[in-house]
Parts: structure tokens; sequence; C-alpha cells
């Protein structure tokens, strides 16, 4: 018999979706909406928006989309919310840090904002979201645009023929409860803000209009040759110029579609040289430009290698959090994640655990850092659902789509600690064909398993990846650390191991132990234990430790963390540094200087 509470559950499930949400879910801004936004100019709706929180879902159930401005006196019957007037906050923004009462509110809250429009002949309008957290539906003039799921990628709603000449109310209902058919589901290790959190924008084109484009190197032309594709709606052919390479090419499109080899040799892409050429696209009325940088990425074997030479990945993992502002990112806070990895001799970050900002990657495409990308298939997944397989293939495509012209995105990773079954295996392996599919050029990666019983690493997922990542914490939750060396030892893989997380927890606050667990020194002595037992092994070919900074996470509240993850090598300050940096920062630039060397010798 089921408990109480699932029953109750279920109930409330089942008058959710008949009372308001079917009716919603028959327009999906999914990967098939997106455009390319290469060089676009947008029109900004950032900025003060009307909001309330709504904990039963009551705006739905009353239909607060379809009110009209009118003074409240003036109403036929009185409402328990008004969208046109009262309360604002700022998107982007996560309420969590907007107000103390708000700080654990998971569910549904409402954005108002007028949009005053005049249209143009001959042009389309797009609304475009950098992200919402989680599920978000848009309403325009009290009508149901679309609805789109996923909490780090951006959509786009055509507003076209839906925007009337003057004043038009744009509305935003969105939720984050974590529910059990989403990516990531209930259960995962970072704060859970909410709200409409990245920049949103209008932004117009041409009737016609360049939905894709994609350009990189050919694989095995000895970087002689690229290849681009077009897609393209309303044009025949499309034309692509770099002028610092003198190259303009004419490219035929078939039902919109269209690719092209062109004969090149550019300079190529790499962290010390972290080289770009602006790309431009152009195709009926519409054109677009990129900043495009070209390199190869190759996995032989055990080995890696970066235009042709051995990589090894000096890394460390960062998430998008910061203690003041939550998830919303600034310019200013990206420079300096990426300074500090420079300080450190990093050469690639691991964006963990989703999408991060898209000029994260663009950042890390102008200062020289290889990115491993990933999204939210993290811990418990309900693999069998196909609800939930769909969520995971869409984050991917819109992820994929919207950076593979990043040079810096070495790594396509489709999955995080995962129990090895039937049902994740095919999950997991349609993700990896997915990421191939629409990007040859990459490798793919998942942190996978150990085997405890055999002390192995044994994960049926490697077959399928390109590196296997390893997260592992000898010496912090598995103590005995002398199971580490026997692990490594029994694991004889076929393809490279990049350890994507190891470290343990150091509060150094004035609450913070001065030894032992929690422990500053305890953390640097795990690092200079992993290291020692790391640096030589052939099969490891790189390690993201974790993490770059404190964090803040609910689920844990131990008298040392009080809601953050310390496992930072620097505090959630974003400048004290723990001893760990020190001892990291010289283990890699040892390993860099190692690297010249070598290829000094070849």
């Amino acid at each position: 018999m089921l408990e109480r509470s699932v029953l109750a559950e279920n109930a409330l499930q089942a008058l959710h979706d008949e009372d308001y949400d079917r009716p919603f879910n028959t327009q999906n801004l999914n990967h098939t909406t997106m455009i390319f936004m290469g060089g676009r100019e947008q029109v900004s709706l950032d900025g003060d928006w009307n909001f309330c929180v709504d904990l039963l879902d009551t705006g739905l159930r009353q239909k607060w989309f379809a009110m009209e401005p009118a003074e409240p006196r003036d109403r036929e019957e009185p409402w328990d919310y008004d969208p046109y007037m009262g309360e604002t906050v700022p998107v982007p923004s996560c309420w969590q840090m907007l107000k103390e009462k708000w700080y654990f509110f998971e569910g549904s809250a409402w954005y108002t904002r007028p949009v005053d429009f005049s249209p143009k002949p001959g042009k389309r309008t797009f609304l475009r979201v950098g992200a919402a957290q989680y599920d978000c539906k848009v309403f325009l003039n009290g009508e149901f645009v679309g609805n789109h799921y996923g909490g780090s990628t951006p959509f786009f709603a055509e507003l076209t023929d839906r925007l009337k000449d003057g004043r038009n109310w744009l509305m935003l209902c969105v939720n984050n409860a974590r529910t059990l058919d989403r990516v990531p589901m209930r259960n995962t290790d970072w704060f859970n803000y909410g709200g409409v959190y990245r920049e949103v924008s209008l932004v117009e084109t041409p009737e016609s209009l360049i939905r894709d484009f994609f350009i990189h190197l050919k694989p095995d032309s000895h970087f002689a040759c690229l290849t681009a594709r077009v897609v393209a709606e309303g044009a025949e052919t499309a034309e692509i110029s770099i002028p610092e390479l003198g190259i303009r090419e004419t490219v035929q499109l078939v039902d919109g579609k269209g690719s092209i080899d062109i004969a090149a040799g550019p300079l190529l892409w790499r962290p010390d040289r972290p080289k770009l050429y602006d790309v431009h696209v152009s195709a009926g009325d519409d054109r677009v430009s990129d900043r495009v940088g070209f390199r190869t990425i190759e996995r032989k074997g055990r080995e890696l290698y970066l235009n042709g030479r051995p990589l090894w990945l000096r890394g460390i993992s960062v998430h998008e959090d910061d203690d003041k502002r939550g998830k919303v990112i600034t310019e200013d806070d990206l420079r300096q994640r990426y300074a500090d990895a420079k300080e450190m001799g990093c050469n690639f970050v691991r964006l963990a655990h989703y999408p991060h900002h898209e000029r994260a990657v663009e950042l890390a495409d102008e200062v020289g850092l290889l990115v491993w990308a990933e999204i939210p298939v993290y811990w418990a997944i309900d693999f069998a659902n196909p609800a939930t397989e769909r969520d995971a293939q869409n984050q991917l495509l819109e992820l994929i789509r919207r950076d593979r012209n990043r040079a810096c995105v070495a790594i396509w990773s489709v999955g995080n600690e995962n129990a090895d079954t039937d049902a994740r295996l095919a999950f997991m392996k349609g993700l990896a064909e997915t990421a191939r599919a629409e990007d040859p050029t990459r490798l793919i990666a998942a942190a996978c398993l150990v085997n405890h019983t055999k002390l192995k690493i044994e994960d049926r997922l490697a077959a399928y990846l390109d590196i296997i990542g390893i997260n592992e914490y000898y010496g912090w939750y598995d103590e005995d650390f002398s199971e580490l060396p026997k692990i490594l030892a029994n694991s004889q893989p076929d393809r490279p191991v990049v350890i994507s997380e190891t470290g343990a927890d150091a509060d150094i606050t004035e609450q913070g132990p001065k030894d032992g667990l929690f422990s500053e020194d305890y953390q640097a002595s795990v690092y200079e234990k992993q290291i020692a037992t790391l640096k030589d092994l052939d099969f490891v070919k790189g390690m993201s430790p974790w993490i770059l900074y404190d964090f803040r996470t609910e689920r844990r509240q131990g008298i040392f963390q009080r809601g953050f993850n310390r496992k930072g090598l620097i505090a959630a300050d974003k400048v004290t540094r723990k001893k760990s940096f020190a001892i990291l920062r010289s283990f890699y630039h040892m390993v860099a200087a190692g690297e010249v060397e070598e290829w000094e010798r070849s």
C-alpha cells in the first residue's frame, strides 16, 4: 500500500495537471526555437519587473495572465494579486537573495512588465530569456505563448504576430520546485535558486533568418581545412567570410541547410595563445557574426591531444554561485574566476554541474582556458521516464548549439555519479550519441563509478565515452586513503581518466577547527596525498579538484558548514586563499614546465 504522503502527492499532481497545466504544455520552447545570436542587436528587458511569489499556484488557477490593467476600484471583482502594480524585483536576480522570507521558497513566482512596441515591415521579433529556474511559462497580452523546461539554457519565443502597436504586457510564470521527472531531480548538492537570473531581451531579425551556424577545423585535414554548416530560413544561399584569412565563400542551401569545406590554414587556438577570428555569415537579409578559434582535441588510446600535442588537463571545478547574488554572474565575477584559475596554473575549468552563462565560455575563449561543460544528469535520475529523457536531451542540445563555436569547449559531459543500471546505460548512451551527432569535434565524458568491492574503476558507460571522469574523495568521505592506490593499480582502462572531483572541506572562519576534519591543515594534507598518488599514473590525464570557491548548498548544515560546501581552495568571499591553493598551484606549474620541455624536445 502506498504511504499517505505519496498518495497525497499523487493527488496534488493530478489536480495540478487537470486544473491548469495540460493546456500550457502544447507549445514547448525547446532547442527547435533557437536562433543564432552572434552579433545580433538586442533590446534589453532587464530592470524592475512586477513580482509575486505564488505558493499555491493561485495565479494559474485564477488566470492572472488574462487580467487587463485597471485601477483596483474599477475592477468588476476583487483579485488576490494585481500583476500590473505593487512589489517589484530586478531582473536578472534570484528571489532567495532579495528577501529573507523567500530564502527557502520553492514554487511558482510571477514576473510582469510592459513592452512598448512599434512594428516594422519585414521584421520578426523574438523574446530571448537567458535562463529561468526551472519551468517558465510565457504569456503576452493575456495569451499563452509557450513553455520551457530547463533552468540553465537560453530559450526563445517568437512574438512577431502577437505584439501589438503600442503597449504590450509580458508575463513569465517561473517555477523552481524540485520534481521527480526533471534533470536534475530532487536531490542535488547545490542551492536551488529560483527566478529569472540571466538577461532577458527582444531580438529583431529580417524575415529570412539564420537559425544555426557551426564552423570548425575539419578532422584529419592536417589543420588545412575548415568545415562550416548553415541553417537558415527564407534563403537559397549563404555567404561566409573570414576577412583575416581572406575567405569569402558561398554555401548552397537545400531546404534551408547547407555545408561547405573551405581551404584555410588558421593560427591554432591554444591556452597560451587563444587566437580568435571574426567570422561573418549572411543569408537573405540576415547578418550575424562570431569570434571563433580553431583547434583540434583528440583521444588516441589513453592519450589526449590538443592540436596534435599531448595534453594534461590542469583544472579546477567551479560553480555558478555568489554569496550575495546567487546564480547572477557579472563580467567581474568571471574575470576574477579565471584570473584565480590562471594563477593556480590551470589550463582548463570544469563548469559544474549545469550549463553556465554563455559569457563564461566566451571569456574562456578569450583568456585561454579549456572547458568541460555538462548538463545536470546528476545523482538519482528517473532514467526510465521518457519525460526525463526529453528534458536531458533538450538541455544537451541547447547547450551544444549555444557553445559549439567556442574553441575552449573541449568536453561535453553527459552525467555525474549515477548508479550503473540498464535504464541509466540506455539513457546516457543516448546522450553520448546525441552529442557526437551534433558535434563530432569534441570529446564526450561523464563522472563514472568505482567498484568498491573489486577495488577498480568499473562502469559500463565508459565504453561510450572518450574520457572516464572519476569523482573520488579518498582522505575525506573515504577515510582509508590506502584504497585509492589499490583501485588505480587494479584499473587498466583503455582510455584516459580525469579525476573530475577530489578534495576536502576546510572551514577557515573563526568557527572552524584548527586541526582534524574540516581544518585547513587537514584539507592541505589530502591534496598532498592526492598529488603524490596521481602524478605518475600513465592513464590519468588530468584533474579538476572540487572546488575553486566555497559555495552555498542547503543540504550541508553541519557546525562547520552552516549551509555551505567548504571544499573551496578559496573561501566564499573569493579572496581568502587556503593552504591547498598553493599546494595545487605548485604541482600545476611543475606539470606545465614539464610539458614545455617535452614540446621543445619534440
